[in-house]
């Protein structure tokens, strides 16, 4: 194991912010001067002096896709933050055995107490923390990933002299395909959840809201198979009519357009919202207003609100089934936004939608990828091993 490089953030006294939340650095931790930085007579091809301002100029080619930008805007605050308050020295001074104790640290940021927080909070909160404990496995790869195009963009742009990540052999994390096949909903837990929400009834306002709501991001989530922020991103008019039938238009993973086939079930929840917040039933080609709302019905919503949204749904529906229903209580205790997706291809998957249709319903770039959701072949499989019947006579009831 890599040793441990010595706590010096009390020499800075820097305190535990996000980036834009700290004061103006020391050139001692700034990069102006990295070990790493290339001869002045290099040309840079970014306008940046310090490593923060060469990580915003990388952050700003993903400006676009908040949620990428979102995530690798974590990953690159962990590692400055990481620079600045543990190993005391500059991203650009970074060499190969840095980041093997960087990979460590990731594994266990300590002192937890410093690096860790409880739950979300908002980044202006004293109470922020990069961690929210140990990053597993696959998560340790995934910020990595992350780094080395970060290192590679910064490598490219003449900003460093090298790339220290090339250096690292990573041992990379299998897919894992059983985590996908057990993240849904079977039959009888989606027909427990839509039962509860049917039943709800209710005199008060806002809880009418949430409730319409409700309904509207269940029938999206399960008969589109979207992703959250493909949800949050979705205008009205992305909803269109070409020759009687209705079609969703959407930009999905790597800004690929794609054109989904809309069943009558989502229209008539649409049109249920639609009147609901007092608008015609059918959305025109002029309506970019946002499908899913706040409860004032004024203005969209985060993807953060949307998991948050349908977190508190499946919380409540867990709890009001923990007796009449603990399978689907147990399961719906852990259900997230993402389970509806994989919900919706399993489903449709079991439904016999052939897998080319399948895939693109999904939009998966590959076919082994869709193939993941397919029972059939595991449930044939079963059954041929049943065939083979037999008991042990020291295991059979007396």
């Amino acid at each position: 194991m890599p040793e441990q490089l010595p706590n010096i953030a009390a020499k800075f006294a820097l305190p535990m912010a996000p980036l834009e939340l700290l004061p103006q650095l020391p050139d001692e931790l700034n990069g102006r001067f990295g070990e790493n930085r290339p001869p002045a007579t290099q040309i840079c091809q970014i306008a940046a002096n310090t490593d923060l301002e060469a990580v915003q100029s990388w952050l700003l080619e993903y400006q676009e896709q908040p949620q990428t930008f979102r995530a690798y805007r974590k990953e690159a605050e962990r590692l400055l933050l990481w620079c600045w308050l543990e190993a005391g020295k500059p991203l650009s001074s970074l060499n190969r055995q840095d980041l093997a104790i960087y990979q460590t640290f990731l594994a266990d940021p300590q002192p937890a107490s410093r690096w860790c927080g409880h739950g979300r909070m908002p980044r202006h909160s004293e109470n922020w923390r990069p961690f929210q404990g140990g990053l597993s496995k696959s998560s340790q790869q995934h910020a990595l990933r992350v780094l080395k195009g970060l290192f590679q963009y910064l490598h490219a742009a003449g900003y460093l002299a090298g790339n220290p990540l090339a250096l690292m052999r990573q041992r990379e994390v299998r897919h894992d395909s059983r985590n996908v096949r057990e993240r849904y909903l079977n039959q009888e837990s989606w027909a427990a959840l839509v039962g509860y929400l049917q039943q709800q009834e209710t005199q008060d306002e806002q809880r009418q809201k949430q409730l319409e709501r409700w309904r509207l991001l269940l029938a999206f989530l399960y008969l589109l198979a979207p992703r959250v922020h493909e949800v949050a991103g979705a205008k009205m008019n992305d909803f269109f009519q070409r020759r009687g039938d209705w079609w969703w238009a959407v930009e999905g993973k790597g800004k690929k357009y794609t054109e989904i086939p809309v069943n009558q079930a989502l229209m008539d929840a649409l049109k249920n919202y639609r009147e609901f917040l007092g608008l015609t039933a059918l959305p025109d080609s002029n309506d970019k207003s946002p499908v899913v709302r706040n409860l004032a019905g004024n203005k969209g919503i985060s993807p953060n609100m949307i998991y948050r949204t349908i977190k508190d749904l499946t919380d409540e529906a867990s709890q009001a089934l923990a007796v009449s229903n603990p399978e689907a209580s147990q399961l719906l205790a852990k259900t997230s936004t993402h389970w509806f997706r994989h919900t919706s291809i399993t489903h449709q998957a079991d439904a016999g939608v052939e897998l080319r249709y399948l895939a693109r319903n999904a939009r998966h770039s590959s076919l082994a990828t869709t193939r993941i959701y397919l029972h059939e072949e595991d449930e044939a499989w079963q059954a041929e091993n049943k065939k083979q019947d037999w008991q042990a006579p020291w295991s059979e009831e007396e």
